[in-house]
């Protein structure tokens, strides 16, 4: 599913691609945004394996504006490489007790607060904005703080004449869908991280991600014209793949809205 492995990755208008398991790079505003970047090779990594590197080298990502980390509990979404690439990089936005671990460049976003970036192509800020996730089942055991799992966030790209972007983090709640879908209309694209990862021990191995049918009600929840799918391949612990993504998004009848590339392909962000 390598569309490319040794070639740079070249500056798009408002489009996205998935690098391999979260790993996603989103170019819009003039701004080249890096998702939950995971770069070391296949092979263990604690409780976890992963099984396919990814499809671009973080050295053919040229300059980077900003790393949005969802958590930095988990190697399979933040791992040796992927932290020294966000170290890197000149802004990293992620949940407030990982900023406090990473320290500067990191800056914790509770949720339902904002951060501007100033963008590139002249138009102004691209508005961040931090909303909810859950990793795990609702009614999962919580932490002092609340957290199931651990603290995870997703975020809301936006900006005048840009399209409006969800990006999941390891979310499995369809209740935080409905809130975000209630409290920001308009979403054009989500990125939704799915798979149904499954983790021995924890939680009865009951999804703490999205499986397919919920990646699809979030998509008509959210009322978005373009799914980019991600974290569904790449690791062992996850329990669907391409194939039950595409199964779930046609039988809801909502196959037009998915787009599921070989690692490393573009996906406009506007249907």
């Amino acid at each position: 599913m390598h569309a490319t492995r040794d070639r740079d990755l070249l500056r798009q208008d408002g489009a996205a691609t998935v690098l391999g398991g979260p790993t996603t790079v989103i170019d819009v505003g003039g701004l080249r945004i890096v998702v939950d970047p995971t770069f070391d090779d296949p092979g263990p990594h604690g409780y976890l394996t992963k099984t396919l590197g990814p499809a671009v080298s973080e050295e053919r990502l040229g300059p980077v504006d900003v790393v949005l980390v969802s958590h930095d509990a988990h190697p399979d979404n933040f791992d040796d490489r992927g932290r020294a690439f966000a170290m890197a990089a000149p802004l990293v936005l992620t949940v407030p007790g990982a900023a406090r671990r990473l320290g500067a460049p990191a800056v914790g976003l509770a949720p339902w607060t904002t951060f501007m970036v100033p963008r590139t192509d002249g138009g102004g800020d691209l508005t961040v904005l931090a909303v909810p996730a859950v990793h795990g089942p609702e009614d999962g055991e919580r932490d002092a703080d609340g957290n199931v799992n651990c603290e995870v966030t997703g975020f809301v790209l936006s900006g005048h004449d840009l399209p409006t972007v969800y990006v999941s983090g390891d979310n499995a709640s369809m209740r935080a869908v409905a809130e975000i879908a209630r409290r920001v209309p308009g979403i054009d694209a989500a990125v939704l991280n799915a798979g149904a990862a499954r983790v021995k021990g924890k939680f009865r191995e009951r999804p703490v991600s999205m499986d397919g049918r919920r990646a699809a009600a979030a998509a008509a929840v959210l009322g978005a014209t373009v799914v980019i799918p991600a974290h569904y391949d790449g690791w062992t612990h996850f329990s669907e793949g391409r194939v039950e993504l595409e199964t779930a998004f046609d039988e809801a009848g909502l196959s037009s809205l998915l787009r599921v590339l070989d690692h490393g392909s573009w996906s406009p962000l506007r249907g």
